[in-house]
């Protein structure tokens, strides 16, 4: 079988990424049909809906794929990782959504191997389309991006996600408390995937979150350090496919991540 080009795998992460966001924009009237609700956080109709729209476009395009969707993921044996896979988070910022805030995306990231190649954050309602593959520098709406030239912490803005921890005594809200005590401003969009790709088009100088997801963060990692940044994995958590995850212009790297208190957080069952 021939080698797949990255760029056939790009086209068809903004296919699908496009084809569940404008799905999900032209539905907005359907806000109030929520499956589930949670203390902070609600699934709409419409994240199961986005997320098959998004599957119908890999699959009819790359039938021999495999999907790993936000909204039902399958637990994957590392040690089998499938040749290729499609990483899928179809409304990132379903509460914003919810509340009419134009900060939200679908996340399409495609990954060979367990290594991402390929993949497109769209927000419909903002207007941008960021792409990047492991061969060629990131864009947004087919411009190329680069990350900030920012080299103190001080001078840096930072995006997080600490929103749901509202006892202070947790070691995420201790992070965030450090984070504004260091950096010049920080920042909580409700957007992971899109914060991340604001880290790689220079408007902001590094993101952090102590417990997120992989279909989160996939696509936004590539874009970040295809537009001359660094992102990581700082370790994994449970359950299967959450991570402590941060991102920066490359310059700020080590200063934002020391502040970050690992052995708290390993110990933390938030």
């Amino acid at each position: 079988m021939s080698e797949i080009a990255y760029d056939d795998l790009l086209a068809c992460a903004v296919e699908a990424a496009q084809a569940a966001g404008n799905y999900a924009r032209d539905q907005k009237h359907r806000v109030d049909d929520v499956k589930v609700s949670f203390e902070h956080d609600i699934k709409l109709a419409l994240d199961f809906e986005c997320q098959q729209k998004a599957r119908e476009v890999l699959l009819s395009a790359f039938p021999g794929h495999t999907v790993l969707g936000e909204e039902d993921p399958e637990i994957v044996d590392t040690d089998e990782m499938p040749e290729h896979q499609w990483v899928v988070d179809p409304i990132d910022g379903t509460v914003n959504f919810s509340h009419g805030m134009p900060f939200w995306c679908c996340s399409i990231a495609v990954r060979k191997k367990g290594e991402t190649v390929a993949g497109a954050v769209y927000g419909p309602d903002v207007n941008e389309l960021y792409t990047a593959t492991v061969d060629r520098k990131s864009t947004c709406n087919g411009e190329p991006i680069s990350v900030s030239e920012t080299q103190t912490l001080d001078k840096a803005m930072i995006m997080t996600g600490v929103d749901q921890f509202v006892d202070p005594s947790l070691p995420p809200f201790a992070i965030f408390k450090s984070f504004a005590s260091n950096a010049q401003k920080v920042r909580v969009m409700g957007s992971a995937a899109l914060d991340i790709c604001r880290v790689a088009n220079g408007a902001a100088d590094g993101y952090f979150e102590a417990g997120i997801y992989l279909w989160d963060v996939a696509a936004a990692q590539l874009i970040v350090e295809q537009a001359g940044g660094k992102a990581e994995i700082l370790y994994d958590m449970p359950p299967p496919y959450r991570i402590c995850f941060a991102a920066s212009n490359g310059r700020i790297h080590d200063q934002l991540t020391s502040l970050v208190d690992i052995s708290s957080l390993q110990e933390w069952k938030g």
